[in-house]
């Protein structure tokens, strides 16, 4: 049902019940009236075509919006003119039909006033009360969106600003190839052109399955080995299980990076780059092992690991963690663990049934 429709079932309901126990507690004392009838369908008409009024003009005027100390004079004024307009009809009617009440009754007026007055406050309270609510309500799910939205404009932002940065190095190292090794060189121009394309869908995409990111960490690697030749060597062992899980695009090839950068570059004879992947109490366990020093994290790689962590946070929150610290003397080692999703379920049972 609607809101218009619940608003006006509400309406009519609870003015009737209110006006028809009062008009069974009259018939029960004074027996039957047509006019006592007549008024008590008047005050039924009466009270919904006023506090209809009412209604629209709060939300004419935009009172549920007013802060508390502002609000409260004028529903309490609101209740007085109200109260006041139903005594100015019923008051002279009824000393018409029920003069004896009226005998010795020097307060009746007020009376009146504060019997209608109770009736109207109870109203204007729950409506008001009501808008409130539902205000509040509009409000904390337009943070909510507002929030959401924030979220997936700064990892639109952090994946746009994690795009390869050796794209002039590989070139100079195909350019060599070009007369060496002709094979070698369109192969290498293939896995260039792989990673621009999935750089370019990173801005585009939350998440890719671990296997397609691996597919750009190998031709990050392949790449890179051209020119390091020896100096690099890789090795990438993964749990079968963990090939569907999703991770944010280019996390991996972005920390294997730094890794090259700020470790394997700056040993004499080169190093080792190592990725695995397992799972553990249903979370991924991804880890990145490399020869080096960790050293300050601001003068390498800051930007990129931080990024990851951000990254992390924004797409899975706190559950999800990234740590990076130094495992030996030699060895710099990265942990990520990202919780399970419920697209990494389906996709798992959907690869177990092929």
């Amino acid at each position: 049902m609607s809101k218009r429709k619940i608003y006006w079932t509400c309406q009519i309901f609870g003015w009737t019940l209110l006006i028809l126990v009062e008009y069974l507690a009259y018939l029960f004392q004074d027996g039957f009236d047509p006019n006592a009838l007549y008024l008590a369908i008047a005050n039924i008409g009466l009270g919904i075509s006023l506090t209809h009024l009412y209604r629209l003009m709060i939300r004419r005027l935009n009172w549920v919006r007013l802060p508390f100390l502002q609000l409260a004079p004028r529903v309490l004024l609101s209740v007085f003119v109200l109260a006041l307009i139903m005594t100015a009809v019923n008051l002279p009617i009824d000393r018409i039909i029920v003069p004896t009440y009226f005998a010795d009754e020097p307060w009746i007026v007020m009376g009146y006033i504060m019997t209608w007055g109770k009736t109207m406050l109870a109203w204007v309270l729950s409506y008001t009360v009501y808008h409130y609510v539902e205000r509040t309500r509009d409000a904390e799910i337009e943070q909510i969106l507002l929030k959401t939205s924030i979220r997936d404009t700064e990892a639109k932002v952090l994946r746009s600003q994690l795009n390869p940065h050796f794209m002039f190095n590989a070139l100079n190292s195909i350019r060599a190839l070009v007369y060496e090794n002709p094979t070698k060189a369109q192969q290498s121009i293939t896995q260039l052109s792989n990673l621009l394309r999935n750089s370019l869908l990173a801005d585009r995409r939350k998440t890719v399955e671990l296997r397609e990111e691996i597919k750009t960490v190998e031709d990050y690697l392949s790449l890179e080995k051209v020119r390091y030749e020896e100096r690099l060597q890789s090795h990438i062992e993964l749990d079968p299980r963990t090939l569907f899980w999703q991770v944010p695009p280019m996390m991996l090839q972005t920390l294997v990076e730094n890794a090259i950068k700020h470790g394997v570059s700056k040993g004499v004879s080169g190093g080792f780059v190592d990725v695995t992947s397992r799972l553990d109490d249903e979370k991924l366990h991804l880890s990145i092992r490399n020869t080096g020093v960790l050293g300050d994290k601001e003068a390498s790689g800051g930007f990129g690991l931080a990024n990851t962590a951000q990254r992390l946070d924004l797409l899975y929150g706190p559950e999800a963690t990234f740590t990076i610290g130094q495992e030996d003397d030699t060895t710099v080692r990265a942990d990520i663990i990202i919780p399970i999703q419920s697209d990494t379920i389906f996709r798992r049972r959907e690869a177990a049934l092929r």
